[in-house]
């Protein structure tokens, strides 16, 4: 038992504005004037009721001992410890240990308003709510993938079958098999597009100049035309066609297909003289260029690359403040390192927007060599611009990894957790399956008395 200290007041208290509440097996005894704060407040309702009325009380309560004029309440007690802060100092803490939507029910029993949780709760339950969120969408995610034939009709099922084997690497082999040849297809593209660059394996066209070999493009046209059928059907199986459009993944798809496309033409185009040869040459040679984001589609197929561009963005603000520092450092040892060596006359620092470029090779600890200063003081300046750029990439690198580790350790969990609800949803609908099936084998007699006669 434990008894909330009663607060000094001007006029005594008589017993009547006592009660004692059992909370799961602690008792708990409160005063009626520090209740009233709070008028509409379950235990504010329970200490102004009459004791005389027994279907408010059971409204109230769970149970009620009219010889000790104790109340029973089937609740948490630690949590219970927590909503009764709110009485002496109107706000409320969660404490550590306490799942905070559980919380929620609680404060929602009590009849006790969000509104007085602290901020630091407020963002604490928020977190919580945004992971709740995001495990029921990966749950409907992976009932989806298991609940295929509730489709009503077969160009739905077929749709559905063709999203899982395009999007789904792990719904069966099939989808394995399609995610490691789209996988293999990208680096074959980027190796082509490396290697096509080799003069030893380029060849001489009709002008004399060299393009491409006819076998490397060859495998090129093959890569594009597997890439231009795989987004095609990706985007006819999708659910929702506009999700799809606007996602960043596929954007990156489509900008890698489409330059192909264009170049080819545009080389049409050239080829029947309605464009000048130059214009299209320039045209295919800035599309080329483009090919460079067939790389990022390897995201689409790795986890890993997925959970780094999301601890990227959560570390917005740490890698923010490491550009401004560079930036800040850039302008001021760029700005020194002109002014000390003007009085070379073998300088190479000629103007303050040059010695940019020495400043970044320098505080990035770089190095090209091709400025560098001649005076003392010029060296002595580049001496402690690297030293401050050491430390100045050093500050953010512990937050961006710790924020990395965070993400990805989430992720697991959510994983995790997602899993293990859909195994309880089987088991409950498994139980449920199994109870209807004894009850339909056992049904109960409609009169029970009548059987027994």
């Amino acid at each position: 038992m434990w008894t909330v200290p009663k607060p000094n007041y001007r006029g005594g208290l008589c017993a009547d504005g006592e009660i004692a509440v059992n909370i799961g097996g602690v008792r708990v005894v409160l005063f009626g004037d520090v209740l009233n704060r709070y008028p509409d407040s379950r235990l504010a309702e329970l200490v102004n009721c009459s004791t005389q009325n027994a279907e408010v009380i059971s409204a109230l309560c769970d149970d009620f001992d009219p010889g000790r004029k104790e109340f029973y309440f089937d609740r948490d007690p630690d949590a219970f410890r927590c909503i009764i802060d709110v009485y002496y100092f109107d706000e409320i803490h969660i404490k550590r240990g306490i799942c905070p939507i559980c919380f929620i029910k609680e404060m929602e029993f009590w009849k006790i308003d969000q509104s007085v949780l602290d901020e630091c709760c407020k963002s604490y339950l928020s977190e919580k709510e945004d992971e709740l969120k995001e495990i029921a969408n990966k749950v409907k995610l992976i009932l989806e993938d298991l609940d295929v034939e509730r489709c009503s009709t077969r160009a739905q099922r077929c749709q559905r079958f063709l999203w899982r084997l395009m999007e789904k690497p792990g719904s069966s082999l099939p989808a394995r098999v399609i995610a490691i040849a789209s996988f293999l297809s990208i680096l074959v593209s980027a190796v082509v597009m490396c290697v096509g660059t080799i003069p030893e394996l380029q060849v001489a066209d009709a002008e004399g100049k060299l393009v491409e070999h006819p076998t490397l493009e060859a495998i090129e046209t093959a890569c594009m035309m597997w890439f231009t059928a795989e987004f095609l059907l990706r985007l006819a199986s999708s659910p929702n066609k506009l999700h799809f459009a606007l996602s960043i993944m596929n954007i990156i798809d489509f900008m890698a297909i489409m330059p192909f496309y264009v170049v080819l033409s545009l080389t049409y185009l050239g080829t029947k003289s309605m464009m000048e040869l130059a214009n299209v040459q320039q045209a295919v040679q800035a599309l080329r260029i483009m090919r460079i984001a067939r790389v990022f589609k390897l995201a689409r197929h790795s986890s890993g690359l997925q959970t780094l561009t999301y601890a990227l963005k959560r570390s917005l603000k740490e890698l923010g403040l490491l550009l401004m520092y560079m930036g800040v450092g850039i302008f001021v040892f760029s700005a020194l390192a002109y002014t000390m060596e003007q009085s070379h006359p073998e300088t190479l620092f000629r103007s303050i927007p040059q010695s940019f470029w020495w400043a970044i090779i320098t505080m990035t600890t770089v190095g090209y060599g091709d400025i560098y200063p001649k005076t003392t003081l010029g060296k002595c300046n580049a001496a402690v611009s690297f030293l401050c750029g050491v430390i100045a990439i050093a500050l953010p690198i512990h937050p961006i990894i710790n924020n990395f580790v965070v993400f990805y350790n989430k992720q697991k969990v959510l994983e995790t957790a997602a899993k293990h609800e859909v195994e309880l949803m089987e088991l409950k609908s498994d139980r449920e399956e199994r109870r209807g099936s004894t009850d339909e084998a056992f049904p109960k007699p409609s009169n029970p008395a009548k059987t027994i006669e």
